[in-house]
């Protein structure tokens, strides 16, 4: 992924005619518009597949929505149609990237194709919002999110939270770890790992840990903790119990 290129859009020589014109106020649509077939014109051996044309939370930007390598992914151009912007659009009030958390809703995951037989589970399993978690015995940020899940189920009946153990292969211990919390189905030893304990060996044979990992590639994840929502969006990495309620409770954009 292309990151922070091309940020010199705004020192354009032409500022005022590629941003407002005169009577344009408040609504930029009145006075701009891109069609889905300009953009594909314009975009002509930059993608293959343009699939929708929207205003960008950034006033003088479109955004575009192209597919590539069979993601969907949004570009920007901006208003005068004279300047492509790929990369990340960072709000700098909280740090996040509005990009990020684009290309996260037009992706989504099948949630249907994770099966959750062999998943740990925290909260109530009658809970209507499901929200799966992949994570490694071993992961220092896995273990800070799972402290901010527990702060959310402090407060909501409403959500359960999936845990299908993802070790990674940095993590030379994670996979026996996983096997031996799987075997136990517990949540209590998941915790120890995190603190730091030692855990005994596996007392089962259990093939859950290889599916999980063949799992997880399949559906594109390579890193933990990954959050799947219900909608099917996909979260990588830590999030605080604020962030994490609001990306549940809020629905997908198409």
């Amino acid at each position: 992924m292309i990151f922070l290129v091309l940020i010199l859009l705004f020192f354009t020589i032409e500022p005022a005619s590629a941003f407002q014109k005169d009577g344009c106020a408040g609504d930029c649509k009145g006075c701009h518009s891109l069609t889905q077939d300009e953009a594909s014109i314009l975009l002509t051996g930059f993608v293959k597949k343009v699939v929708k044309v929207e205003m960008s939370p950034v006033k003088g930007l479109w955004e575009v929505t192209v597919e590539a390598n069979g993601k969907k992914l949004p570009v920007y151009i901006d208003f005068s149609k004279k300047y492509l912007v790929s990369g990340d659009i960072i709000k700098l009030a909280t740090r996040e990237s509005i990009t990020r958390e684009r290309i996260q809703d037009l992706n989504p995951v099948d949630v249907a194709k994770i099966p959750l037989g062999d998943a740990l589970v925290m909260g109530r399993l009658t809970a209507k919002k499901r929200v799966i978690i992949f994570d490694d015995p071993d992961c220092s940020f896995c273990a800070k999110l799972h402290n901010e899940l527990k702060k959310i189920l402090e407060k909501r009946r409403d959500i359960v939270f999936y845990i299908k153990l993802f070790p990674l292969e940095s993590h030379a211990k994670a996979y026996e770890k996983s096997k031996t919390i799987l075997c136990e189905k517990s949540i209590k030893l998941l915790e120890d790992s995190f603190a730091g304990k030692e855990i005994p060996p596996p007392k089962c044979k259990t093939n859950q840990v290889d599916e999980n990992i063949r799992l997880a590639k399949s559906l594109g994840i390579n890193s933990t903790p990954t959050i799947v929502l219900q909608d099917g969006r996909v979260i990588t990495g830590y999030r605080d119990a604020d962030t994490l309620l609001r990306l549940i409770d809020s629905k997908k954009q198409d």
